[in-house]
Order: structure tokens, then sequence, then C-alpha cells
């Protein structure tokens, strides 16, 4: 009886669907994760049916869809193989972006159940190693877009007219940090030192990362701070009071109003970033230290290393990197000095 028992235990184990191991994959890794990859997970396995909120395009339904990976884990573990990843990767070809990013998940998850005595004996380990499985995987696109030179004038100019001023200086400092999108999003007033001229900001390589805080940007963040309709003991320094986390999270819909108006190619908000390293290159500013304040990792021995280089250097770099681009753009990169006597007065809230 007690081996009928386990058996049937095991049966039953067998046969619940695999959304329950994700989700305690989900558990046991997102302290590893930033918050936009947990939020990609939650996403991938969302059940969708949830009347959309905004971003609603005309002639689309007005309910979230499933995730892509959604009907995959209704499956139990032991019924994901490599002949139903393929059909799955078949069915995702009309998005290859989404296929590809779904997949690499998936993989990984694959793994992390094959590694857990609570799944080893569920989970199909070559589900996404078979060679013709990998065939069907969407080869990943090198995107380039990006701001040239020449757009920085119209570029500034259509986003210092518009009407909403956190979205207007987020923009603008994306472009000018090089940041991630989610690293100044998330940005926190805890962690602006006008003092010292610095910023420390959530890094998803080495967890946090400390960058100049630049003339031209703490201007910004100045008149952000000083803005009457923002609560004493908001945290976030791009708030968003209609926003259920109480910061930016969307800010696509207003750049790429800026795009139109200035007659610009399409930029994503990662183009701004990739701007950041591109136009570097008109510079003659040392290698390595773009990389070290995009926070990218290091890539050679010396690097690795050997170069250690200070804040304050950094921000000498930046600031005059910063003055060039305020440069092409037709603005004038303010005085450290009139900044340092404004912090007080303008930076306390009434």
């Amino acid at each position: 009886m007690p081996q009928k028992h386990a058996t049937h235990c095991q049966t039953q184990s067998h046969m619940k669907p695999a959304i329950i191991a994700w989700q305690a994959y989900i558990k046991a890794r997102s302290h590893r994760w930033s918050a936009r990859s947990l939020l990609e997970h939650e996403r991938l396995c969302d059940a969708g049916g949830r009347t959309k909120a905004r971003g609603r395009k005309p002639g689309t339904a007005n309910t979230t869809q499933p995730g892509p990976l959604y009907d995959l884990l209704q499956l139990p573990l032991s019924n994901i193989n490599a002949d139903v990843v393929e059909r799955w990767l078949i069915q995702q070809r009309h998005r290859p972006a989404v296929a590809r990013a779904g997949f690499v998940r998936l993989r990984a998850f694959i793994n992390w159940c094959a590694g857990r005595p609570a799944y080893e004996r569920q989970v199909v380990p070559a589900a996404c190693t078979k060679s013709y499985v990998k065939d069907e995987v969407p080869r990943a696109k090198v995107r380039q877009d990006a701001l040239e030179r020449q757009h920085l004038r119209l570029w500034f100019e259509q986003v210092r007219k518009l009407k909403n001023p956190v979205q207007a200086a987020y923009l603008q400092t994306v472009l000018l940090t090089g940041a991630r999108r989610e690293e100044i999003a998330a940005l926190t007033w805890a962690n602006v030192d006008f003092t010292w001229r610095r910023m420390t900001i959530a890094d998803k390589v080495a967890g946090i990362r400390v960058i100049p805080l630049t003339p031209y940007v703490a201007a910004l963040l100045i008149e952000l701070k000083r803005r009457p309709d923002i609560h004493p003991d908001d945290p976030w320094v791009f708030s968003s009071p209609t926003a259920a986390s109480g910061r930016i999270q969307e800010p696509r819909a207003a750049h790429d109003k800026v795009l139109r108006q200035a007659g610009i190619p399409h930029v994503s908000i990662h183009g701004l970033r990739r701007s950041f390293g591109s136009l570097a290159q008109w510079l003659e500013i040392p290698s390595g230290v773009i990389p070290q304040i995009q926070g990218h990792k290091p890539s050679a021995t010396a690097e690795r290393h050997y170069r250690v280089r200070p804040i304050d250097l950094l921000y000498m770099w930046h600031a005059k990197y910063e003055g060039w681009i305020l440069e092409q753009a037709g603005i004038e990169q303010p005085s450290i000095a009139l900044q340092e006597m404004s912090v007080t007065r303008r930076c306390a809230r009434p």
C-alpha cells in the first residue's frame, strides 16, 4: 500500500501544470533579477484578459492577451519536450523578438528544474537543446537606432516643449547619462547627491553604480524637486501620480511625439542609451570611461583588474561630454558655481 500511495503521488505531481514550477522558479530566482527582468518573467506567463488601461491601438482588443508562454506552461513539465517547444517556436514566427526572449527564459527555467530534486524526474532536459529546436529560434537583430549629431538641436527643442516636465527631464537624463531606461526611471531622491555631484543607480550587472551628476542634469533635477505639485515625501525623482508604482512607467509615447515633431527617424528609449555611446566618438575621451559610466562589463584585462577611475575623474570627462552635446543643441551648459549657490535655495521644499 505505501508503494502504491507513493506511485499515485508521483503520478499526480507529474500531471500538475508546469506553471506551478515556473512560479516556484520565479520565487527562487527573483532576488537575483532586476525589477524589469522580474516583470518580463511575469508577463511571459500572464493569463491576460484584463482591460487595457492604456496604449490600446485602433482595431485591437480592449483586453490584454495571454503571455507567450502561458499556454505552453499549462502542460505538465514532462510533456514539454523538444517537439512541443519546436511547435511553439513555429507558432511564434510572426513575432520573432518575443519568441527569442521567451525561448531564452524557457531554457533557463528547464535547466533550473533539471537541477532540482522536486522537478528533475518530471522535466525533459533536452527540450531546448535539440538542433532542430535551435534552428527555429529567431536570430537576434543588431539594433542600431540612435540619435546622430545633426539630430541633437531638433531633438532637444522638441523634448523641452513637452508639457509634462517629468517626461522631458527623464528623456534628457537618459540621453545625457547613457543609463538603462529602468535605472533612471527608478531613481530616488535619496540617491541623488547634489553636494558631491553624483547619483547612485541600480545596475543590472553590478547591483549598484555611482555615476557623475553633471551640471545640466543637475539643473533638470533641481527643477523637478521644486515642482509645487509634488508631495514632500515622494521618493521618486521621476514621479507619476497616475502610475501604480508612483513613478514614470512608459515614456515611449512622449518620445515618439518628439521624434515626429522633429522629423527624426525612429529611436527607441534604449536607442538614447546607444546614442550616448556612439556620439562620444566625436570626442577624444579615454577608452573605458564611457563604458564605466554606462555600466558595461569591462572587456579588456587592464580594464577589469587595473583601471580604477574615481568618480571625480569620471565627472571631468562626463561634464566635458555633456557640454559638447549641449553645444550641438545650442544650449548653454549651466555653471557649476551658480548651481552650488542654487541647490540650497531651490532644493529646499516649501
